[in-house]
């Protein structure tokens, strides 16, 4: 089995952290990271309508609620694969794993685009897997776009 009942459990949390996120119309993108122990240190969603902040992606809310020392050993779950941003803050963190549940083909940087967590050049490396759950995170994001859709039109 690629996913255990523990990826489960958080990305299912992730989830909830991106329904918050499109109740709050904000793009649905949630977040909860686990420590070593298998302890949830953060969740967040997404916050970059609210804030009026560019980079509070739902990663970096949880990065900076969970604080440095408590990332080592860390596992990241993401309803939507990092971005550039998201995946260098990742690199530089300490987490070591990153479960995400839809890719994303524009700007995903733990697969899709690039592998950025993984690469050879830094002296980091946190490997990266995705489809957990990617059917409901895909659901969100299309409930969200068509939402957006509509308002202009």
């Amino acid at each position: 089995m690629r996913f255990s009942d523990a990826d489960k459990k958080y990305m299912a949390l992730a989830l909830s952290q991106a329904q918050a996120a499109l109740r709050e119309g904000e793009i649905p993108v949630g977040c909860v990271i686990a420590d070593k122990n298998g302890e949830v240190i953060a969740e967040a969603c997404n916050s970059v309508e609210a804030s009026g902040d560019i980079t509070r992606h739902a990663e970096i809310a949880a990065i900076s609620a969970a604080g440095r020392h408590a990332l080592a050993g860390a596992t990241l779950y993401v309803t939507l694969e990092p971005c550039p941003m998201c995946a260098g803050a990742i690199a530089l963190s300490g987490i070591k794993r990153v479960v995400y549940a839809a890719a994303d083909k524009k700007y995903g940087c733990c697969g899709s685009v690039y592998r950025l967590t993984e690469d050879p050049a830094f002296d980091t490396f946190c490997p990266a897997d995705g489809g957990l759950m990617k059917e409901e995170s895909e659901r969100l994001l299309s409930e969200c776009f068509s939402a957006m859709r509509s308002k202009k039109g």
